[in-house]
């Protein structure tokens, strides 16, 4: 039996150790510092998304999004995903000429699944938009999820798998056995394994370069609002083309307002910190475009870490100092809906050394080429 370990127990880690103990031959145990879901995994927006990815990301996107529509079968879950579409409203003309060449280049590569829709369109879609809104660009069957639903789920998927979850365990360091096999150190005991994963997130970094790897990879601390309950008034998930927002209303009533609205971050620390002035700006585009939203009251916001690369896309692949180890980490606030293509993509390449799923874009090479 092969033995792998996995670091990180965020959603992908989960997912990679889920998809490798899967794998017939394999023996998984995931080490996660703190608790599993502690950081961005179980805070994030939940947005499950095709529309506006980088176009290195679209391929493995599109791979995810068949996952997420099968998602009871994956893990037993639907994991709250409901595909009620994602929405990108365009506010002026050039908004709306951004979004008409950013349709012609999607389609160019193959891809159909964003369209550009005019006004009359777009009020169909969000009835509560201000009339100052021209348009939009439309994804009909992304959508959006629960995060901690789904950290939840690809935790007892993982068990039932027979990953051993070990929380509590803080790695410290990674070394080449003269067995060809890899010596994990932490704060617990050594372990060893044929493979190890890197998904520690806003940590892997410093895990990389314990092996000697430079990777470049900064963090970030997206800030969330919730407001009260409130009316029914919209279905899809929306997003800013000029200003930031990301906004979508919960099946219970509530706003969830998000948009890349940066707090302060202490990765030392493991913690985030809120700045309101921020936040402030936040619910103000989700006023001016929602005027329903006008006076509502914010009940909790909160921020999370996550890692963030220079050009906004992971680093996935084997480790160039260290055979046996593999990356995936750096996805930049937008890794959760491509957690399960990735940790699948992650666990075929710990077991066979090659994937055919589509990773190549996110290879480290590229800041070397870069530079």
């Amino acid at each position: 039996m092969n033995r792998a370990v996995v670091i990180g127990g965020g959603l992908h880690g989960l997912s990679t150790a889920l998809h490798l103990a899967r794998t017939p031959g394999w023996a998984v145990t995931l080490l996660e510092r703190r608790h599993v879901g502690r950081h961005s995994s179980g805070v994030n927006a939940g947005g499950v998304r095709r529309l506006g990815r980088d176009l290195a990301e679209i391929a493995l996107s599109a791979v995810a999004n068949e996952m997420w529509h099968a998602m009871p079968a994956l893990v037993g879950d639907d994991c709250g995903f409901q595909a009620t579409g994602q929405v990108k409203v365009a506010e002026t003309e050039d908004d709306l000429r951004r979004m008409a060449q950013r349709e012609a280049q999607v389609r160019a590569l193959g891809w159909t699944h964003e369209e550009l829709v005019d006004r009359a369109e777009l009020r169909r879609l969000l009835p509560a938009i201000s009339p100052h809104v021209l348009g939009g660009l439309v994804t009909r069957d992304d959508g959006a999820a629960d995060p901690m639903r789904t950290v939840m789920a690809f935790r007892r998927a993982a068990e039932a798998a027979g990953v051993a979850i070990r929380e509590g365990v803080a790695v410290t360091g990674l070394a080449a056995t003269a067995a060809g096999t890899i010596r994990i150190g932490t704060d617990h005991g050594p372990f060893e394994a044929e493979r190890v994963a890197n998904c520690a997130g806003a940590w892997a970094r410093d895990l990389a370069a314990l092996v000697g790897e430079d990777i470049p990879c900064g963090v970030k601390a997206s800030m969330m609002i919730v407001t009260e309950r409130m009316p029914r008034f919209c279905e899809p998930t929306v997003g800013g083309s000029s200003r930031p927002l990301s906004f979508k209303q919960t099946a219970t009533g509530t706003v969830v307002i998000g948009g890349g609205h940066q707090g302060r971050n202490d990765p030392a620390a493991e913690t985030s910190t809120v700045l309101f002035d921020s936040l402030a700006h936040a619910a103000r585009i989700a006023s001016e475009l929602f005027p329903i939203m006008r006076g509502a009251r914010i009940m909790r916001s909160w921020a999370g870490i996550e890692a963030r690369t220079p050009d906004q896309i992971p680093v996935m692949g084997e480790s160039r100092t260290l055979p046996g180890l593999f990356h995936s980490f750096g996805f930049s606030g937008h890794g959760f809906q491509l957690s399960p293509a990735a940790g699948a993509a992650i666990a075929e390449l710990m077991a066979r050394g090659a994937t055919n799923l589509p990773v190549a874009p996110f290879s480290q090479d590229r800041f070397r080429s870069a530079a």
